[in-house]
């Protein structure tokens, strides 16, 4: 047990550390990389949730039942964004609106890395080396999309420190996965396709709703040349990382 704790914190947070390498270059340099990083973003987001989260699910779980529960999370998070929204402000052009974006996607990551600490518990419950190496697949295809994070994070304008903390939070859910997956596999599991699908629906939400429209504030050739490349090239990376899987 102590060897999946031990490999479980040290996926979220090799992960984490790989993506804070963001905030190692100067401020000049960040600011023009972040929107190149918002629309690679997009990319991981979709790509996690299409190629990953959902097929996922669906292999454990009814398919009417994975589909509803996935669309009752996207109106649930539209509804949550609206209750936010509601209570602090009615301009559009408020502070709050401008940092939803960022702080509903950890929710989203924090269901996914506690589905990633149930995995890592269960691999260890099989053999010490298959856990090793799924906490090994936890970090590399965690790092593309911790990026991302990151990269939402400073884009909704929290400062370097607060994103990196909330970020860090965010990540710790993998040790209640752990914990709850090593002693309540059995009854984890059967949660653990609903978890999916709330976690797929929150960055299906957040990648359409926030950062699609933000990315068409560029209208231009160029720009728009490179969004979707960078798009393309999210999705690439995590479809490489599930095909390693």
């Amino acid at each position: 047990m102590f060897l999946a704790i031990f490999f479980a914190l040290l996926g979220s947070a090799g992960a984490l550390l790989g993506a804070a390498l963001l905030l190692a270059f100067p401020d000049p340099v960040r600011n023009r990389l972040l929107p190149c990083l918002v629309a690679y973003a997009t990319g991981t987001l979709l790509g996690a949730a299409f190629l990953g989260m959902i097929p996922k699910a669906l292999e454990l779980a009814p398919s009417l039942a994975v589909t509803g529960t996935l669309l009752a999370g996207i109106v649930g998070f539209f509804l949550l964004e609206k209750l936010v929204l509601w209570r602090h402000c009615h301009d559009s052009d408020c502070e709050i609106h401008a940092h939803q974006g960022g702080k509903l996607i950890l929710v989203g990551d924090a269901f996914h890395n506690f589905v990633d600490g149930v995995v890592i518990a269960a691999a260890f419950l099989i053999s010490v080396p298959m856990g090793i190496a799924t906490a090994l697949a936890v970090i590399a295809h965690e790092i593309p999309q911790e990026l991302g994070d990151f990269a939402i994070l400073l884009a909704s304008g929290l400062k370097k420190l607060k994103a990196f903390s909330y970020n860090l939070l965010s990540s710790l859910a993998t040790l209640p996965g752990v914990l709850l997956g090593w002693f309540w596999l059995d009854e984890v599991h059967e949660a653990i396709p609903f978890i999916l699908a709330v976690s797929a629906a929150s960055f299906i939400y957040i990648a359409v709703a926030d950062l699609v429209p933000a990315l068409h504030q560029r209208t231009g050739v160029k720009a728009t040349v490179l969004q979707v490349t960078l798009m393309l090239a999210g999705i690439a990376t995590i479809a490489l990382f599930r095909l390693g899987h």
